[in-house]
């Protein structure tokens, strides 16, 4: 036959074979979309721990800006200093001063921070206390024997400025007192 006329003609029932085909298709097809439906909900779950991991990063970030800012609002811009001896007793700021130690034939140790005279009036060992409060003859109270870091001015109760600003580093290369400044 070499015409079918397409509104008398039937369509012939497919084979065995060709219905096997079919449903091997459908089956594939069916397992396809699965495995797709599958990956998308993998992708979705990396997408918001990814999300989640980025959310808390910023939050992160956003404290560690409030603690940044949080520290310079809460550093002190002027820090007193009081002179004390090696007992912690507040002494004249004199004898904390770089031209008296100097004067007697005394010395700064920077490892310790003790300013050192070794005879006449005043002898012995004297360092700045930072932040702590006392009268002369009477034992410090609080402030500590660390200088100050960041932009700190440190004055004595006598008003000389032994530290301004910056980072506290002193100028000096040897035999320094390890404090910057003075007026």
């Amino acid at each position: 036959m070499r015409f079918q006329d397409a509104e008398s003609t039937k369509p012939r029932e497919p084979t065995l074979a060709e219905q096997r085909a079919r449903r091997k298709a459908l089956a594939e097809e069916e397992e396809r979309e699965a495995a797709e439906a599958q990956a998308r909900e993998v992708a979705e779950r990396k997408a918001a721990s990814r999300r989640k991991v980025m959310i808390g990063s910023g939050v992160t970030v956003g404290l560690v800006g409030v603690v940044a800012a949080w520290y310079l609002v809460g550093t002190p811009e002027q820090v007193n200093a009081v002179c004390t001896d090696g007992n912690g007793v507040v002494q004249n700021d004199e004898y904390c001063d770089d031209n008296y130690i100097a004067s007697h034939g005394g010395h700064y140790d920077s490892g310790s921070g003790l300013w050192i005279i070794p005879y006449g009036i005043g002898a012995g060992q004297y360092r700045y206390n930072y932040g702590g409060t006392g009268a002369i003859g009477q034992r410090v109270a609080g402030g500590t024997y660390t200088a100050p870091s960041g932009n700190a001015t440190v004055k004595t109760s006598s008003g000389k400025t032994v530290q301004r600003g910056g980072f506290g580093i002193s100028g000096k290369s040897s035999g320094g007192s390890g404090k910057s400044g003075g007026s």
